[in-house]
């Protein structure tokens, strides 16, 4: 009976032994990703969120169905690109966050105490300036990412992220125009 406990406690030991020497997976996917492109999915799964959660708000309190509509686009395409991202994190073994940043949060308590004609105005002008900083971050990792997935993931999603900013800055004059 001790030689069994003995053998057990020895098997026990050189399990936990290799396994501290081996970094798992998880940990060895995650120090392949350069500290900009980790950066750069942080950002963009919070900023996929914030567009998720001001889109349901845009649905909930817009007057104009053109604001709606894009409100409901952004909910759809940025659902989308979040459950893509999601998946190639899950690859590299790398937790996204769960929350918004202070800036998003900040952005949908304000947003959330206007309805009507001036919620479409904040929210479009919002869509407008947040979506040229999207654009913009994407088009860089797309060029300059390390990691071939990460790179492939931002190329991808920049027509997108692009279309959005067309949408956004044809919405916007009526946006105005309503809330006068």
């Amino acid at each position: 009976m001790k030689q069994h406990v003995i053998a057990i406690g020895l098997f026990g030991l050189l399990v936990f032994g290799a396994a501290a020497q081996h970094p798992s997976s998880t940990n060895q996917a995650n120090r392949t990703i350069s500290t900009s492109d980790n950066s750069f999915i942080t950002k963009a799964a919070q900023g996929g969120m914030a567009e998720v959660e001001l889109g349901r708000l845009a649905v909930e309190r817009a007057e104009s169905p053109q604001v709606k509509s894009f409100g409901q686009r952004m909910v759809t395409d940025h659902t989308k690109v979040n459950d893509e991202l999601k998946a190639l994190c899950t690859s590299k073994g790398i937790t996204l966050p769960n929350t918004l940043d202070s800036k998003d949060e900040a952005t949908k308590n304000r947003l959330s105490k206007l309805n009507g004609a001036a919620f479409d105005k904040a929210y479009m002008e919002d869509m407008v300036s947040d979506h040229k900083k999207d654009v913009s971050e994407f088009q860089h990792e797309a060029d300059h990412g390390t990691d071939p997935d990460v790179k492939s993931f931002a190329g991808k999603t920049l027509p997108v992220l692009q279309q959005h900013l067309q949408l956004a800055e044809q919405t916007l004059p009526e946006a105005k125009k309503e809330s006068k």
